[in-house]
């Protein structure tokens, strides 16, 4: 259902307040270059700081914006299950095509906790949904075998998957096969993780060569791995660029540079440091995208 490189985007901000009109021209400008998806309040997207307002207003702007011409898959994860089942029954009813949901942070679940979190947000909301797993972020890992048992329920379609292990993907295919499609969540693994099985990936560098990318997926989706690296390793060094400091952070000064959004965050984040955004500027114009 969800294949190729689906676009993390990012939540412009403008003095405080969600920029409208740069969110609408970013989702534009990917469409244009042909992403596969929207993905509106990841955490690329900020979604940790934005209130409840902000948050369906910037999945109402991306439904909008898209006009079915690419599904928008709503970040409407929480560690509360109850919470997790508000933003995702809000999405369905704006008309999302899909959500993501994180794996519940801090408070760490067990596996079987784990499943019941998505099991009860799956049967309470008939929308498709995609598991999270970022063990980095939550500080727990889906286990194959929790993904395995999830899998069955009707509605639970994918996982965005950033374990970064390879060895975790190809048990969760093993496992899971055809009933669940595995997109990469760390951009440079993208490729080898399509290798083992995966379908694409939500992106973070799509922000800045949404082509690229998009081609990188297709290729590999094709059986062009020739192609397919090329384009990786093309991309490769502004794929390690954008994490230089914690995302969105890179990404947003990034944008900044390229299209002239604020590059505004909201605290905890903070602007990225003179060093970093000297590297990073350094493999833009290496690139020649400044």
């Amino acid at each position: 259902m969800f294949t190729g490189a689906l676009s993390a985007i990012i939540t412009p901000f403008r003095d405080g307040a969600v920029d409208e009109a740069a969110l609408r021209d970013l989702i534009e400008w990917q469409i244009g270059a042909g992403v596969q998806g929207i993905v509106p309040c990841g955490s690329t997207g900020e979604s940790a700081t934005l209130s409840h307002a902000e948050h369906e207003q910037v999945i109402r702007i991306a439904i909008e914006q898209t006009r079915k011409r690419v599904p928008v898959v709503a970040g409407t994860g929480s560690n509360s299950t109850a919470e997790a089942i508000r933003l995702t029954a809000a999405a369905r009813e704006m008309g999302a095509d899909g959500a993501l949901l994180i794996s519940p942070y801090y408070n760490k679940p067990t596996q079987e906790g784990i499943y019941k979190h998505y099991k009860t947000i799956a049967q309470s909301v008939d929308l498709p949904l995609l598991m999270y797993n970022i063990p980095g972020r939550t500080g727990s890992n889906i286990l194959p075998e929790t993904m395995a048992r999830l899998c069955e329920v009707r509605n639970i379609v994918g996982v965005k998957e950033a374990s970064g292990s390879m060895d975790q993907v190809s048990d969760i295919h093993r496992l899971c096969g055809e009933r669940l499609t595995i997109l990469s969540g760390d951009d440079s693994l993208t490729l080898p993780l399509m290798a083992l099985g995966a379908r694409g990936v939500i992106s973070v560098i799509t922000n800045i060569m949404p082509r690229e990318m998009t081609g990188m997926a297709a290729a590999a989706l094709a059986g062009n791995y020739v192609g397919a690296r090329e384009l990786h390793y093309r991309m490769l060094p502004l794929m390690r660029a954008l994490f230089i400091e914690t995302n969105p952070i890179p990404v947003k000064h990034a944008l900044s540079l390229l299209r002239k959004y604020s590059g505004e965050v909201r605290l905890p984040l903070t602007p990225m440091s003179a060093p970093a955004a000297e590297k990073l500027k350094a493999v833009m114009k290496e690139l020649k995208l400044i």
